[in-house]
């Protein structure tokens, strides 16, 4: 896990050395054990190295090999890179580091770019080949691993941060419309290519980008979700799904164990937590390291789950730590988390995690984590309201987004109120091949895109701030398209998430499975009030705020006048959303 960034130059003009190493110093945090730059004709690379596998010098980035003439920077983890590396031993390569780096660099010259479909992990990368001038951009699967592009006058720029590329310089920062609409309709969630600066772009999960040394361009999607059964899968019994499973999900917990340092857990006491801390505890993990973060009660509500925590902890023999962070900390922290954002995040817990994070980090480098089952296993409420509608993007638009395009008249001023962007595009993801079943075509969207840039954006964002890897096994590609094959009322059964519950229970004990789904409140982000409600007010009335014009005053008023009264279907601020957003401006675009 580590933080890459470059330049392409596609005329005469050399490379900026300074602006590679700005990137690389705006990234210092997601590799702090190493840095290497490389300028060379019309290349600039930069990488920030996190020891994960092979903890030797041999294993540096940029890494290049000159008799191969192809060179490399990669973020993430090759869970199956050993396999592959004897795969490339037997065609003749012959290998000076024993990590995933090298890997990835000889399987691209022996199977070209489609050598991605071999690799089982996360990873975003960046290969040139030093003879055609060619470079190859990629991201996995899942979007596990993030890559940010700025085109700039004569080249392109890439990172693994959006910041990164605002620090290099030259980018545009106007705001995107549709990217606003999608932010303030999809919980902050702005789908690829997009982000909220139009100079700024994402590549999408599963895709390639091709880049000719002329600086033609070509985007591939090279995996997508397929959720079409055939009769046999389609008829098969739950328990026969619920014995498959269990197998894919100990495969998936074990390819995260692959690595050159111990790997811990993050244990939240939840279902999907706890089962991959069982998993981990059959597979041997000696002294396994486990965590668990809480906050103050609030309004009669726990504000933790170290009961549940513990239970588990304690069957498996796990070395557990509980860190608890009063409220007020998390307040005083919170700038330091909207710092640490790629793009703004209206999550409650993004603070949370961030303050687990630093604790994690001072005795582990890896742990698995427990995000994506709910959008893989169907434990959302709105997935039952979906099951045999007649009109599905309607009922998901109603149970999901926050705001209709007539509300963002009330809230955008002209400028930046396009077309209904959100209602179009959860249209066209619905309604695309390869998904029938409107429970399915939910399922997919959320998999392939809100779960990308809302949990698995906001563990990168905060692990790294830290310098620790998370490793998210129900993203497994192999499991999420087995996932994809069970059939939609066997997720739904038992309230939600029923096949994976009932697989649970052959693993860790009956009361973490029947209990409650709870959650850890923050109601300072939820019903504004004291420092954040100033804090918030202070932004949104900024001259930096009042220059960039994008709310009306008048909306911006009303909620400020009763910051309660306005929460999103899916129990949000709509003043935080709006706060947060300007908050992280103001951070970013100084």
């Amino acid at each position: 896990m580590c933080g890459l960034a470059g330049e392409i130059r596609f005329d005469r003009e050399a490379i900026d050395p300074g602006a590679i190493a700005r990137m690389n110093q705006s990234q210092r945090a997601r590799g702090p054990d190493g840095q290497g730059l490389m300028v060379f004709d019309r290349f600039g690379f930069g990488h920030r190295r996190l020891k994960i596998m092979d903890l030797s010098d041999a294993a540096q980035q940029p890494m290049f090999d000159p008799g191969l003439g192809v060179g490399i920077v990669f973020n993430g983890a090759v869970y199956n890179h050993n396999a592959l590396r004897q795969e490339l031993q037997a065609k003749g390569y012959r290998f000076h580091s024993s990590g995933d780096t090298e890997v990835l660099l000889k399987a691209y010259h022996a199977w070209g770019p489609r050598f991605v479909e071999r690799l089982n992990g996360m990873f975003a990368f960046a290969i040139w080949e030093r003879d055609s001038g060619r470079v190859l951009l990629g991201r996995d699967r899942l979007g596990i691993k993030p890559m940010y592009l700025a085109p700039v006058p004569g080249g392109l720029r890439f990172a693994s941060t959006l910041p990164a590329l605002l620090a290099a310089g030259g980018v545009d920062t106007g705001i995107d419309t549709d990217a606003l609409h999608h932010y303030l309709s999809l919980h902050a969630i702005v789908p690829p290519p997009r982000t909220l600066l139009r100079g700024v772009r994402k590549l999408a999960p599963g895709s390639l980008l091709h880049i000719e040394a002329d600086g033609t361009q070509r985007e591939e999607r090279y995996w997508s979700l397929n959720f079409e059964r055939s009769a046999e899968e389609e008829s098969r019994s739950f328990d026969d799904w619920k014995a498959i499973l269990l197998d894919g999900l100990r495969a998936a917990v074990k390819r995260r164990l692959v690595a050159d340092v111990p790997v811990g857990a993050l244990l939240s006491g939840g279902v999907d937590s706890s089962l991959i801390v069982g998993l981990m505890a059959e597979q041997g993990v000696p002294g396994l390291r486990t965590y668990n973060v809480g906050f103050e009660d609030v309004g009669g509500e726990v504000g933790n789950e170290f009961a549940y925590a513990d239970i588990v902890a304690q069957r498996f023999g796990t070395v557990h730590e509980r860190i608890f962070v009063p409220e007020a900390q998390l307040l005083d922290r919170l700038p330091e988390a909207i710092a640490a954002m790629s793009e703004p995040m209206v999550s409650h817990d993004c603070i949370g995690f961030y303050l687990l994070s630093e604790a994690v980090s001072r005795h582990s480098k890896v742990v698995q984590s427990g995000q994506g089952a709910d959008e893989v296993f169907g434990g959302y409420h709105w997935y039952p309201k979906l099951s045999g509608s007649a009109r599905p993007v309607d009922d998901y638009a109603a149970a999901f987004c926050d705001r209709d395009h007539a509300e963002m008249r009330a809230v955008l001023q002209d400028a930046h109120l396009g077309a209904d962007a959100t209602r179009a595009f959860i249209a066209e993801r619905l309604t695309a091949p390869g998904a029938g079943d409107p429970v399915d075509q939910a399922l997919r969207l959320d998999t392939t895109v809100m779960l990308v840039d809302d949990p698995v954006k906001r563990v990168d964002n905060m692990t790294m701030a830290f310098g620790l890897e998370a490793r998210v096994p129900f993203l497994d590609h192999e499991l999420v398209e087995l996932a994809a094959r069970i059939p939609s009322r066997h997720k739904l059964a038992h309230g939600g998430k029923g096949i994976l519950k009932e697989a649970a229970r052959a693993v860790i004990p009956h009361e973490v499975i029947d209990r409650p789904k709870g959650y850890f409140p923050v109601p300072a982000l939820k019903h504004l009030k004291g420092r954040v409600l100033e804090t918030v007010k202070d932004a949104l009335h900024s001259r930096a705020a009042r220059e960039r014009g994008l709310f009306r005053a008048d909306y911006v008023q009303q909620l400020l006048a009763a910051p309660s009264d306005h929460i999103t279907p899916l129990r949000g601020s709509k003043l935080w959303q709006l706060g947060l957003l300007e908050l992280w401006l103001q951070t970013h675009l100084r």
